[in-house]
Order: C-alpha cells, then structure tokens, then sequence
C-alpha cells in the first residue's frame, strides 16, 4: 500500500491512510489491519511453525521457530487435529485420541491418549467421560475432576508433572507430552515437533497436512469421519458409530434459544478475532452442543463451546474479554 506517486513530494511515499512518510516508517497490513514499521505479529501454530512478522519498509520480513502441535477435544464430540482439521465425531466407546505405536512392531510406543465417549444428553451425542493417559509403565486416568496414578508392570519409567492453572489440569510429561484438561469436557494434547508425522488416532498424524488425517487404524486414508473413528475404538463390542447425529432436528423446541445464545461468537464481541479464525464451525458446533444438552448442563455445553472459540482467537493474538456476571462467569478469586 506505501507507493510513491504525484500525491507525496519527491523521496516521500503515500502511507495509504492519507499521510506522506518515509520509505523506514511505511506501514503494513495484515488480515486488514495497519501495522507501524517494527511492530511485530505472531501468526499461530496451525502448522509445526510459529511464524513473527517484522514490519519493515512497508513489507514483512518473517522468522521461524519451532513450536508444540495442539489437538483439541471438546463438547459433545468436537476435535481440531494437530493439522488443525475440524470435525464431529459421536461415537460410545473408548477411542485412542492418540499414540506413537502406529504400526511398527518392533516399538511399543512411549505413549497413548485414550478418551472414554458417553452420552450427554438425550439426543445420543456423546461427551468425553473420562481421558486414560499412559506414559510408559504408568497410567493416569482423569475423571470426576481429579486423577489417580496406576502403576502396570511393562514399560519404561517416563516421569510426569502435573500442576493445576486456573481452571486446568496439566500433566507434562518428560518425552514431550502435554494434556491440559478443563475437569469437564475439553481436553488439550500438546506434542513437540519430534512426534511429527510419528502419531495416530483421532488427532491426526501431525504432518502439517490436514487432508491425510483421517487416517485409519489400518493405515488407510478415508474421506468420512464415521469411518475414521470406528476404525481407533478399543473394543470390538461397541457399536460403531452409523449416522451423523442432528441434535437440533431431534430437539427442534431448543434451536432458536441455542442460535440466539450462540450468536456471541458471530457477534461484535469477537469482532477482532473474526478476521483470524473463522468463526462458522465453532458456531455450528455451538448449536449442536446447546441443542443436544437437555438433561443439565446447558449452560456448561454452550460456555464450553464459546470458549473453545476465545482459546483458538488467543492463539491467533486476538485476546476476547467475552466472559460477564451474566454470560458464563468465573469466579476467579476462587481459583486465584
């Protein structure tokens, strides 16, 4: 946008906003915002890079670092890949989140994620219950807002930590795992860059391409996320998953409260963040969750799913105060 032209004297250029500047001091746009020359951005880790933007002579000039994938659980079966693929998945089982045994038999793997799906509702979407985590010859399961430690026979010793932040458990682990977990229905799974394209199950396989994540078990790439998640169940005797469960249609009496509630993420609240991530599918997976939560707990499915929008516009740098005295408060003092 900075050019010079008939507009600016001889050696100044036109700032696009009215102004004659120097060439140092012209600014830059990103996601249609002005930018003053040496102000710097950070675009999230969507891929294995983060990636900070310098302004500089009215253009951007980048460096790369290396930075953790993230998978994201969460509500009445929601997940956002490492490769940052969204999609629905309501299956009653037990289902390998992820792993890095994915089919070499001379390796046990250093680790597994598995998540216990049960119904949430009436409607028959499922939530996540429980998450088992195991880290060599140690299993952790988290359930009922806390988490106990079981010690197997076979396996190597990986030692953990756990520390509560705020309104989260997090357990990191020593060979660069990292779950964050809300106690309730939203769960975390960070990697370091050494798992890419080394892990499986419903979190993808963390290539920096999220058009092979639907990989399945037997190593066969599917179009359809039914199938996908069949194939990562644990047993056998759970039902798979057929038809792609409408809670609004089930329930139509709930669909004008839950889109009206809902709206937040589409509204000026969130203006800011619009613009970096899209807010359509957490939207659309807003009023499938209000829908489909009818036996308690609305207001816990709807705040999960606005929340796991603000969590993903502070990745992108677009920090949304959203929370009020009347719309999903925290009492902060608490866990303070």
């Amino acid at each position: 946008e900075c050019v010079s032209g008939c507009v600016c004297p001889d050696g100044l250029f036109d700032d696009g906003k009215g102004g004659c500047v120097q060439e140092k001091d012209c600014p830059c746009i990103h996601n249609n915002q002005w930018y003053s020359s040496g102000q710097k951005i950070t675009v999230d880790c969507n891929t294995w890079q983060v990636i900070i933007f310098v302004c500089q002579k009215g253009s951007w000039s980048c460096t790369e670092y290396v930075c953790y994938g993230t998978c994201t659980i969460y509500g009445s079966g929601h997940y956002i890949t490492f490769d940052g693929k969204f999609y629905d998945f309501d299956g009653r089982c037990e289902y390998v989140a992820t792993q890095d045994f994915c089919g070499d038999r001379n390796s046990s793997g250093s680790f597994s994620i598995i998540t216990e799906n049960v119904p949430c509702g009436t409607t028959g979407v499922t939530c996540s219950k429980a998450i088992k985590m195991f880290l060599g010859k140690t299993e952790l399961k988290l359930e009922d807002k806390d988490y106990k430690e079981i010690q197997r026979d076979i396996g190597d010793d990986v030692r953990y930590w756990n520390t509560t932040v705020g309104l989260y458990l997090v357990i990191e682990a020593s060979n660069g795992v990292m779950l964050i977990w809300d106690k309730k229905t939203t769960v975390f799974i960070k990697l370091t860059p050494d798992y890419k394209g080394k892990v499986c199950g419903l979190c993808g396989n963390f290539d920096d391409k999220s058009n092979n994540d639907f990989t399945t078990r037997s190593g066969v790439q599917e179009t359809n996320a039914l199938k996908f998640g069949n194939s990562w169940k644990q047993s056998s005797t759970c039902p798979d998953v057929t038809e792609e469960i409408k809670p609004c249609d089930v329930k139509p009496h709930r669909e004008s409260w839950a889109k009206k509630e809902c709206n937040i993420i589409r509204s000026d609240v969130f203006k800011i963040c619009h613009s970096k991530v899209d807010p359509n599918p957490f939207y659309d997976a807003c009023v499938h969750d209000a829908c489909s939560c009818d036996s308690g707990g609305d207001c816990e499915c709807f705040c999960s799913a606005v929340a796991a929008y603000a969590q993903e516009c502070t990745k992108a740098q677009a920090c949304v105060f959203w929370r009020t005295p009347d719309i999903c408060p925290i009492f902060c003092d608490y866990y303070n």
